[in-house]
C-alpha cells in the first residue's frame, strides 16, 4: 500500500494543493497566532508613547504589496488611535496616499468617529523625491510641507501647527515596499536626533533582509510580511477591542490571519506529502530487497 504511494499521479497532489487553498479562503478560516518577539516589540513600542502623542505614518506602499502591508496598516492605526495618539499621514510612494486615505475611511473613521481633522489626525500627501524628503523634514518639515494634501497651511490645522521637524514627533512608523521606505526612515531621520522618537515598520518579506540589522538598535519594532500582521492583530484586538462594532472590527484587523489560513493548511499538506514520500520510498527500497 504504502510503496504505491510513490506512483500517485501528480494532478491528484494539485488537486489536494488546490483545495489546500481555496477552502480556506472561501471558508476565511482563521488560525490563532502566537505573538513573537517583533510583533510584540512593534506593539510595545507604539504602548510606550505616551497617550495623546503626535506620530508620523508614511504609507510607502502600492496596491501590489497592500496584501501584505494593509493588514498591517489597519492594525497600527487603530492602535494609535485607541492610544488617543495625534495621526499625521504621509506617503513617498504615489499611491500611497490613496492606500492612507482608505485605511483612514475603513479603520480611523469607523471606529473612531470622535476624531477630527486637522485636531486629531491630518493628511499631508504624497511627496516626491524619496529620501530627500526625509532629510529636509529631518529639520524643516514645514519647508517640505507646507500645506496638507487639500492645501490647507499648516499653520491652520492645530494638530501641525507647531510642527517644525521630525524630533516633534514621539513615534515614526513605515508601512513599506521597497524604495523609498523603512531603510530611509531610519538611515536619514535618525540621523538628525535619534533619542528624540521610536522608529517602527511594516515590511514586505522580501525587504525583510535590508531592515533586519537595524533592528532593535535603530528600529525598535518591526512587522514582516503576512505572519507578523497577523501576530500583530491579536495584540491589539485583544487589549483594543470594539464594543460596539465587534464583527466588522473582526473583519477589518483580522485580514493577517485570514490570509494566513491559506499557508497554514498548504504548508501542512507539503509537510504530509513530504513525508508519506519518504516513507513509500523506504518501502519500495524494502519490498525490493526483501525479492
Amino acid at each position: 500500500m504504502l510503496a504505491r504511494l510513490g506512483g500517485i499521479d501528480r494532478r491528484w497532489i494539485f488537486l489536494a494543493m488546490g483545495l489546500s487553498i481555496a477552502v480556506p479562503i472561501l471558508l476565511k478560516l482563521r488560525f490563532p497566532e502566537v505573538p513573537g518577539p517583533m510583533a510584540k516589540a512593534t506593539f510595545n513600542a507604539i504602548e510606550s508613547v505616551p497617550e495623546g502623542s503626535r506620530v508620523l505614518l508614511s504609507f510607502d506602499y502600492d496596491p501590489g504589496s497592500a496584501g501584505e502591508l494593509q493588514p498591517m496598516a489597519n492594525a497600527i492605526v487603530h492602535h494609535c488611535a485607541a492610544r488617543g495618539h495625534k495621526i499625521v499621514f504621509m506617503a513617498l510612494w504615489p499611491l500611497g496616499k490613496q492606500m492612507a486615505e482608505g485605511t483612514i475611511k475603513d479603520v480611523l473613521l469607523e471606529f473612531h468617529p470622535t476624531y477630527t481633522y486637522g485636531k486629531d489626525y491630518v493628511q499631508l500627501g504624497y511627496k516626491a523625491g524619496n529620501e530627500a524628503v526625509v532629510k529636509l523634514m529631518a529639520t524643516n518639515v514645514p519647508q517640505q510641507y507646507s500645506t496638507d494634501a487639500a492645501g490647507a497651511a499648516l499653520a491652520s490645522l492645530p494638530i501641525v501647527a507647531d510642527l517644525a521637524k521630525l524630533a516633534d514627533f514621539k513615534l515614526i512608523a513605515s508601512l513599506s515596499a521597497g524604495y523609498p521606505g523603512a531603510k530611509e526612515w531610519v538611515q536619514y531621520a535618525n540621523s538628525a536626533d535619534p533619542e528624540a522618537f521610536k522608529v517602527i515598520s511594516g515590511s514586505t518579506g522580501v525587504q525583510v533582509s535590508q531592515l533586519l540589522p537595524y533592528y532593535p538598535a535603530q528600529m525598535e519594532g518591526m512587522l514582516v510580511a503576512v505572519k507578523g500582521a497577523a501576530e500583530y492583530e491579536m495584540l491589539v484586538t485583544a487589549k483594543y477591542p470594539s464594543s460596539e462594532k465587534p464583527a466588522l472590527l473582526a473583519e477589518r484587523l483580522g485580514q493577517g490571519r485570514v490570509r494566513m489560513g491559506p499557508q497554514l493548511v498548504a504548508h501542512l499538506l507539503m509537510i504530509g506529502l513530504i513525508i508519506l514520500g519518504n516513507v513509500a520510498m523506504v518501502a519500495g527500497r524494502a519490498r525490493g530487497g526483501a525479492r
